[in-house]
């Protein structure tokens, strides 16, 4: 007998059809994969399920009984649990708060919190997955994104020892996570699977999926394509029924070799708690940054971005030199950013499509730097959006309404529209399936191909040496060494970042002294 059992879920908005009659199985004690490109309809049929959205149509038994989920409590009190991919968390709260965000707090006798019994609550939840290191009592504000995620996902395990939930639904769980605490996480899903409870375990990280999962169900432009044993099927097969097609590359070639004139000169840039850094980027080059959590990569890219304050140091552009005035300024100085949280700080997810493009770029669309021509505007934005090959009804649909993968195809839009001559990005393809991930790095390569210098950070080792000339590695928040990608492999960059440079390294690299 089934646990969960959706059949002939069907949802529609404004015309378009983002399910069509789709079914699904979950069995006891299971993970089971929900796969499918950004778009496909996974977001749909969890919120289905969440009670966050009604479908037009589905019929949904759980534990052997017809039910009807009203509204997210209806949801949770028959034992469903979500773990969303974009943070659900209060900064200004602490984490015990926001572990129970949602839930009633403990009371002491007359009614007053028992704080005390919070923060236990809290940190029990939080040795499930094997956090100690986190205080119940911060203040969520004061963490990285790695631990905000572990915070969001404890809160589903909170009352787990009594027995209550039955599902847990995970979309990209380990998106902001390093492999040590998704390592843990994984340890958790397995102890939870051998309990007798199930998990629908949505990821576009196709090994870990391989290694965690029991079966598979992918879903393509809204249907169902298949579910299969994940014993009985392979990376190209799911790769194949996501997208309809073979990928015999992971990476599009480079055009050209990068250029010998420099596009961007960083000279001793230092920020809070930040070592002074220099380097150079060239143009036509894609530079990559690399390191362990909290080594002060993204810190680089907002520093260069004027996102935040430099205490020291200077940027130049071409012969210009001067120390970075903000993101207005430097958007007009043609160094775009990609920001690592999009719809946090990327996007405006309750305006248009076409806004949020033109929005850097308003002097473009004014007359006399006071109207707004919105026809020249869409026009722009609706060329764009065609450029890096966003799936849209049209550049008047609302952000929040789009996928993960075509939010952020929006917010390279925004940073292709100017032309820059600096492309800086920060986690790019996180929370993005293979199909756009090639999409992007099309872009990424198209933007090199006509001079542009690219300076991106990412956690995804593999995605740096494809698709990078060379990779910067951070330590301690500071420039450590500059290797040459060619002929680097995934066990020597993760060496570099841990310091230990012999351990099988057999790429060309150089000490980086810093002033």
């Amino acid at each position: 007998m089934s646990l969960l059992s959706l059949k002939g879920v069907s949802k529609t908005y404004s015309g378009v059809p983002a399910l069509r009659a789709v079914s699904l199985d979950i069995a006891p004690g299971e993970i089971h994969a929900l796969m499918g490109e950004n778009g496909a309809g996974k977001s749909t049929l969890i919120k289905i399920l969440a009670g966050v959205v009604a479908a037009d149509t589905a019929d949904i038994t759980f534990d052997g009984h017809p039910i009807v989920i009203a509204d997210p409590g209806d949801a949770f009190a028959r034992g469903l649990r979500f773990i969303h991919q974009e943070l659900n968390v209060v900064p200004t709260l602490s984490v015990a708060e926001n572990v129970f965000l949602g839930r009633p707090y403990p009371r002491r006798l007359g009614g007053l919190i028992d704080w005390r019994r919070l923060a236990n609550a809290a940190r029990n939840a939080l040795k499930r997955l094997g956090i100690t290191h986190i205080d119940p009592r911060t203040k969520v504000a004061r963490l990285g994104v790695g631990d905000r995620m572990l915070v969001s996902i404890s809160a589903a395990f909170l009352d787990s020892d009594a027995g209550t939930p039955k599902l847990y639904v995970m979309d990209e769980p380990t998106a902001a996570l390093t492999g040590e605490e998704s390592e843990r996480l994984f340890a958790v899903l397995r102890s939870i699977r051998e309990q007798g409870r199930s998990v629908i375990y949505v990821s576009h990280r196709l090994d870990e999926v391989m290694r965690l999962c029991d079966r598979v169900t992918v879903l393509r432009d809204g249907e169902l394509i298949a579910t299969k044993p994940i014993a009985e099927t392979s990376q190209d097969d799911v790769i194949h029924m996501m997208i309809g097609r073979q990928v015999d590359e992971a990476y599009p070639p480079a055009a050209a070799a990068a250029r010998s004139d420099v596009a961007l000169t960083v000279r001793g840039l230092e920020g809070d708690g930040l070592a002074p850094i220099s380097f150079e980027l060239r143009r036509g080059e894609i530079v990559g940054l690399a390191g362990l959590a909290g080594a002060g990569q993204s810190e680089v890219l907002r520093l260069i971005a004027g996102a935040d304050p430099a205490r020291r140091g200077f940027i130049g552009l071409g012969p210009r030199e001067g120390r970075p005035r903000g993101l207005a300024t430097s958007w007009r100085r043609g160094i775009a950013y990609v920001p690592r949280e999009r719809r946090s700080e990327g996007l405006i997810l309750s305006r248009p499509i076409f806004e949020n493009i033109t929005l850097p770029h308003l002097a473009r669309f004014s007359h006399g730097g006071v109207f707004l021509a919105r026809g020249r505007e869409e026009a722009a934005a609706r060329q764009n959006g065609e450029d890096v090959r966003l799936k849209a009804r049209g550049p008047r649909q609302l952000c929040q309404e789009l996928s993960g993968g075509n939010q952020q195809k929006v917010v390279f839009a925004k940073a292709l529209l100017g032309h820059p001559s600096v492309l800086l990005l920060d986690e790019p393809t996180r929370g993005v399936d293979v199909g756009a991930k090639f999409d992007i790095y099309t872009l990424i390569r198209e933007g090199s191909a006509t001079g542009m210098a690219v300076l991106v950070s990412s956690s995804d080792f593999p995605e740096l040496i494809g698709l990078c000339d060379r990779i910067i590695v951070m330590r301690d928040r500071a420039i450590a060494t500059i290797l040459d990608a060619k002929g680097l492999t995934e066990e020597a960059l993760l060496a570099h970042c841990y310091g230990r440079e012999s351990v099988g390294d057999s790429a060309t690299a150089h000490t980086v002294e810093q002033a």
